[in-house]
């Protein structure tokens, strides 16, 4: 990391203390929040839910982003890698039925480090890596034997969109690239019953969310996952696109999606063959969703 390159971007930051990438974040592992969370698909969090640990900063800055302040990094503490190693023990002791790292890619090696800590010390139950898949796929390579669980987005398969709503210019290629590095790593998906839950074990489950206006790119998405990978994953169409505040220079996206087009998609869906799939129903485009993350030291 003295020359970072751990992501697309490749803006070659020393990431020392006061030197931040574009992620926002130096070397020093920064945490937002740490706790068991509720609304991952029922497999991921399950009744007792998922060890969720959200961390600081992200390459992408999507435009829309419901979690502005950590993807600003403006929330968080920094922890060392052996906090963070208790931090996912001390998860598994309230119950998380897995750990979930939401974001982690700046912070690779680290946590690779931390996991490895952590299950010499008895962490046992599943990894989950939650990313918004603009990810290299040697960075993931990385991560092999570690993770048992991918949760990528697949945000665009137009790279125009890309470009206007998270600013860079190669998400669908540097996507499609990830995710089949995912892919190869988990396999078919393995479900298994504990605590009368029946839970995700390995596999990857790729989410969509679908834009104000974008239900023809939502189709192009799905059309071609299910083109790639068939039923070997779970695609997952989230309806909880959340209009936030800052989105009035947007005004295209200041708005929900309307039923007619969360339904456009998910017929689509249907009407290609997936049979491997999450919906949502109802009113999900609440800020409930939005967790409360730490700010200041």
């Amino acid at each position: 990391m003295a020359v970072c390159t751990l992501c697309p971007r490749n803006c070659g930051i020393s990431r020392r203390p006061g030197d931040t990438g574009i992620c926002g974040q130096t070397y020093e592992i920064k945490v937002a929040r740490a706790a068991l969370h509720f609304w991952e698909e029922p497999c991921i969090s399950g009744e007792k839910g998922s060890g969720a640990v959200f961390f600081s900063g992200c390459p992408l800055h999507c435009v829309f982003c419901q979690n502005k302040s950590i993807a600003h990094g403006n929330a968080g503490k920094v922890v060392s890698t052996g906090r963070l190693a208790k931090i996912f023990l001390e998860l598994q002791e309230q119950g998380a039925n897995n750990i979930n790292l939401v974001t982690a890619g700046h912070f690779a090696p680290q946590v690779a480090q931390a996991l490895e800590a952590a299950k010499s010390q008895g962490l046992a139950i599943p990894i989950v890596y939650n990313t918004g898949s603009y990810e290299k796929a040697e960075v993931l390579r990385s991560l092999e034997g570690l993770v048992d669980i991918y949760l990528p987005d697949f945000k665009y398969m137009d790279a125009a969109l890309g470009r206007k709503y998270s600013h860079v210019r190669d998400y669908p290629e540097v996507a499609k690239a990830a995710v089949a590095e995912m892919v190869r790593q988990t396999g078919p998906a393995v479900f298994a019953e504990r605590g009368g839950q029946t839970l995700m074990e390995r596999g990857t489950i790729v989410r969509h969310l679908v834009l104000p206006g974008c239900v023809r790119d939502a189709r192009a998405v799905i059309r071609y996952l299910y083109g790639t990978y068939g039923n070997t994953i779970f695609i997952s169409i989230l309806n909880q696109f959340t209009p936030r505040p800052w989105l009035a220079d947007y005004p295209e996206l200041n708005r929900k999606i309307t039923q007619r087009e969360y339904d456009a998609v998910v017929d689509y869906a249907i009407g290609l063959g997936v049979e491997n799939g999450f919906i949502q129903e109802g009113e999900t485009a609440e800020e409930s969703f939005i967790p409360e993350f730490e700010s200041g030291e």
